[in-house]
């Protein structure tokens, strides 16, 4: 199969080429104007993330389905000195205008004022409304609950409209800003696009860069380039269809990008650089047995060489890459098997850009390839200018038999052990904030810093304290709402509960306000663990507790049970690959343990910088008291999943090496040797592409990139160059060891690079 896949790339490149760029157009075409002028950017969401089936959904959803209005759509006005008799009456005045226009348009079921209260100002109904600051109030206009999705965004649009004019009705001095779940939303997906836009603008000049170096000229490095290209559209166009079948948060589109972008450079970097080996020997084959006949055929575009290294190529890299891919498939589709829905949704999502890239890097790079022949075995412009020259020879993709990483892989195998005991202790100590790290699920924090929705929240937080949505709703069952408000006041954390409102005939819901003024920290979480722990004690009967707190507590345990299932069956999966691609049992043992620590040790530093606040200057965030769950979920699969496509490799070229006749220690050598340059550049490659994410401003991408750049890192040079050779080198010829009816089974399936 791989043989032919090279051989149709060197006989219909054109062809091959030109399918993917109508594909890619397509893609891309329908990514941002979409199928009925929706595209994917407008199917978007931004929410709290949620658990099907979890306590906390279930209360949610049965307070939603009892809910008497619809979408909320709030005004803050500001800079309004409402003890000024002038200011009230002119906010009096607009007010008055107001609540007929917006009561006029179609959907609207209510305006809400403090102004138009009995006592007026004096109200006690009045208080939540009015600024605790004295300059200014809040204005709020109430939808119906039953509109079709048109009639809803009809009437939010002309709400929205009539409530930013009220400022400038008030007087030249007040202001306002107007906020909703859509205009929340569009603050997330908008700071995403730009965050997305950055990225790219960072990650590609600087990915080309480097591959320029790699490969001495811009023929070769342009290959990988429009290989992640086509695999960001594809992944994009899949992204459209998964929103049909699956809400996507905002956030899934950039790790889907980030991951689409990095792997298809690391896979093109991988053949790319095989196939200039493989071209040069065949040119060496050829000077040595001259031939007219391939001569003429060179001439008419079938250049028998080109086919030739195309060919090795694909049974090769080519190879390798499709069972790396399957490596990083497999561990991101454990995603699938967890309960949440925005872990499910980036493992599907996931899943289909993994298996884009690799089938781009497997039909459309090698296509590039066979257009382009034997013009990539020449010194580029680049490569001959002075200094530049050097610096080619010394980082390019073809190394010389003997150099730095064979040295290198020298030197700790005189000491194996110690080199092994020193790279642990240092994985251990850089995972060690895992210990105390908290888990959360943020809301305001994930709003753009720098947008008016983080604004507006945050001054209602702070002038509004009574319009914040409790952390903590316990929806319950009973005839006595206020014995059990008693009841609560006195669990653990709680400091103070709102007044009961009906849902629905036979149930109350009652707000739970905290001690803390953290909705998503430990003391929140350990409030819903401890209220539920009472259900009996405070009389509950058939209830549910929900809210921020709830949920948050819910997606994490979700993600602990989930966890043994989906890491038992990645792991098993990992390890019959591995077995079939080494013949061992070791190996892949050694593998998924040193691969798990190091995984933990990028974590672990993402913990110690997100979660315990360092480094907030220099990368532009607020810490947050914790890192994001689903962060830490969605970096361990994709972290372990690169981890593995490392260590595929690495051992492709060892196992080559040892299969042709060298020894142990000499296969480690010589593979680190012919794989330690690409496997540098493509984590350089990769590093900077999960960097130029981190220069958005989401949260949530910050830590993806972060987390994920680290584990490249630490993956690429501790434990790739350091103690995969130690260790190899302490195991021996231990390392090939397998029972007789193993390696009976490993011949006849063997995976070969």
């Amino acid at each position: 199969m791989f043989r032919r896949l090279g051989s149709t790339a060197a006989r219909h490149p054109l062809l091959v080429v030109l399918v993917w760029l109508v594909l890619a157009a397509a893609w891309f075409a329908v990514a941002v104007v979409g199928v009925t002028g929706e595209g994917l950017f407008d199917r978007l969401h931004s929410g709290e993330p949620t658990v099907p089936g979890s306590e906390s959904r279930e209360g949610r959803e049965r307070i939603e389905d009892e809910a008497t209005t619809g979408e909320t759509i709030t005004l803050a006005v500001t800079d309004v000195d409402l003890a000024d008799p002038e200011a009230l009456a002119a906010s009096q005045r607009a007010l008055n205008a107001l609540r007929p226009n917006a009561l006029g348009v179609d959907g609207v079921l209510a305006v809400t004022d403090p102004f138009q209260m009995p006592e007026g100002l004096a109200d006690p109904m009045a208080a939540p409304l009015l600024a605790t600051t004295g300059d200014g109030f809040v204005v709020s206009v109430v939808l119906e609950p039953d509109l079709t999705e048109s009639e809803r965004a009809a009437a939010h649009d002309e709400a929205v409209a009539l409530l930013r004019e009220l400022p400038a009705d008030i007087g030249p001095d007040a202001a306002g800003i107007v906020s909703s779940t859509d205009l929340v939303t569009d603050a997330v997906v908008h700071q995403l696009e730009q965050d997305l836009q950055r990225g790219e603008l960072v990650a590609l000049p600087l990915s080309l860069l480097i591959m320029v170096v790699v490969f001495g000229g811009f023929l070769a490095a342009g290959i990988p380039v429009a290989g992640a290209l086509v695999s960001i559209a594809g992944g994009l166009g899949a992204l459209y269809g998964f929103s049909f079948v699956l809400d996507l948060d905002s956030s899934v589109v950039n790790v889907v990008t980030v991951m689409a972008l990095g792997l298809s450079i690391d896979y093109g970097l991988l053949i790319v650089s095989r196939y200039r080996e493989e071209v040069r020997k065949a040119l060496e084959q050829e000077t040595a047995t001259p031939s007219r006949r391939g001569r003429s055929r060179a001439r008419r575009g079938r250049d028998p060489v080109v086919r030739v290294a195309l060919e090795r190529t694909m049974m090769t890299a080519g190879r390798t890459v499709a069972f790396s891919g399957v490596t990083v498939a497999l561990c991101v589709a454990g995603l699938l098997l967890m309960r949440a829905d925005i872990l499910r949704a980036v493992g599907a999502a996931g899943l289909s850009v993994v298996l884009i890239a690799v089938v781009t890097a497997m039909s459309l790079v090698p296509s590039l390839l066979g257009l382009l022949g034997r013009r990539l075995t020449r010194r580029s412009v680049i490569g001959s200018a002075p200094g530049l020259r050097w610096l080619v020879d010394k980082l390019g993709d073809v190394p010389p038999e003997h150099g730095f990483f064979s040295r290198l892989a020298g030197v700790t195998q005189r000491r194996p052990w110690i080199v092994v005991i020193l790279c642990s202790a240092a994985l251990l100590a850089l995972a060690s904030p895992l210990l105390s790290v908290h888990l959360r699920t943020s809301t305001v924090e994930m709003v753009p810093e720098s947008s008016d929705q983080r604004e507006f929240l945050t001054l209602v937080a702070d002038a509004y304290p009574g319009l914040a949505s409790p952390p903590v709703t316990v929806l319950a069952a009973t005839a006595d709402a206020p014995v059990l408000a008693e009841r609560l006041v006195e669990v653990d954390g709680v400091a103070g509960v709102d007044p009961p409102v009906a849902v629905g005939a036979d149930h109350v819901s009652l707000g739970v306000r905290l001690d803390t003024d953290d909705p998503g920290g430990a003391a929140a979480t350990q409030a819903v663990a401890d209220i539920r722990e009472a259900r009996d004690e405070l009389a509950l009967g058939e209830s549910w507790v929900t809210g921020q707190a709830a949920s948050q507590l819910d997606f994490v345990d979700s993600m602990a049970e989930g966890a043994p299932l989906a890491g038992g069956l990645v792991v098993l999966a990992i390890f019959v690959l591995l077995f079939l691609m080494s013949g061992s049992l070791l190996i892949p043992l050694k593998a998924l343990v040193v691969n798990t620590v190091s995984l933990a040790a990028g974590i672990g530093l993402t913990a110690w910088v997100f979660a315990e606040g360092h480094l907030e200057d220099v990368l532009g965030f607020t810490s947050t008291g914790g890192l994001e769950s689903y962060v830490v979920a969605m970096v361990a699969a994709f972290g372990f999943g690169l981890a593995m496509d490392y260590e595929v490799f690495l051992l492709a070229r060892i196992k080559e090496r040892y299969d042709a006749g060298d020894d142990n220690d000499t296969a480690v050598r010589n593979g680190l040797q012919r794989t330690g340059r690409i496997i540098t550049s493509a984590a350089l490659v990769m590093i900077v592409v999960f960097g130029g994410f981190m220069t958005g401003e989401l949260l949530v991408i910050k830590q993806v990139g972060f987390a994920l750049a680290v584990t490249v890192l630490i993956d690429a040079t501790v434990v790739r160059m350091l103690l995969v050779p130690a260790t190899m080198t302490w195991l021996g010829e231990a390392n090939w060891w397998a029972p007789g009816p193993l390696r009976r089974l490993h011949r006849r399936f063997a995976i070969q690079h």
